[in-house]
C-alpha cells in the first residue's frame, strides 16, 4: 500500500528554516508528481508547493522565494526547504501524491512559526 511519512517539523522563530522530508513506499516513486499541503487551524487545506516526475516545481503565492521543492528519486523522498518563515507559515504540513483517481496523505508534521 502507499505510505507517506512526514518528518522536519519543529518550533523556530520568525526568520528561521526547516526542511521537512517525506518518505514514500508504494508507488514508483520517480514516475509521480508529488505535493505539499498545510493546513492551520480554522482554516482549509492549501497548496504548497507540487513537483513533477520531471521535475517541474509550482508553488503557492505566499511563499514563493521562501520555499523550495525537491525530490531525491534514489531515496524516494521529496522535501520542503522553508526559509524566512514567518508566524502565517504556522500549519500542520501533508505529503502528499496521487495514483489514479486516488489521492494519498501522510499523517502530517507540525511546523510552528513563534517567538
Amino acid at each position: 500500500q502507499v505510505q507517506l511519512v512526514e518528518s522536519g517539523g519543529a518550533m523556530v522563530q520568525p526568520g528561521g528554516s526547516l526542511r521537512l522530508s517525506c518518505a514514500a513506499s508504494g508507488i514508483i516513486f520517480s514516475a509521480h508528481a508529488m505535493g505539499w499541503y498545510r493546513q492551520a487551524p480554522g482554516k482549509q487545506r492549501e497548496l504548497v508547493a507540487t513537483i513533477t516526475s520531471g521535475a517541474s516545481r509550482n508553488y503557492a503565492d505566499s511563499v514563493k522565494g521562501r520555499f523550495t521543492i525537491s525530490r531525491d528519486n534514489a531515496k524516494n523522498t521529496v522535501y520542503l526547504q522553508m526559509n524566512s518563515l514567518k508566524p502565517e507559515d504556522t500549519a500542520v504540513y501533508y505529503c502528499n501524491t496521487k495514483r489514479g483517481s486516488l489521492n494519498y496523505w501522510g499523517q502530517g508534521t507540525q511546523v510552528t512559526v513563534s517567538s
